[in-house]
């Protein structure tokens, strides 16, 4: 590799919208906020319901036997 072309790879903080915070590395100079975490999103959370659009999940439940 070519000497001082790569950028400094360093340990920043990570602060999400609900509070939580952890470090990671990256090469951005400064600290990252971000609005969703692995913490708070409700895909992660199990909160996650499903959207039924027009009746489409009873549609599939139904032609499907479930």
């Amino acid at each position: 590799m070519k000497p001082e072309i790569h950028p400094e790879y360093k340990q920043i903080t990570v602060t999400c919208g609900c509070g939580n915070t952890f470090q990671t590395g990256s090469v951005l100079s400064q600290d990252l906020h971000i609005e969703v975490c692995s913490s708070c999103h409700p895909f992660y959370t199990g909160k996650q319901r499903l959207v039924d659009t027009a009746g489409r999940v009873d549609k599939f439940r139904k032609r499907f036997g479930k």
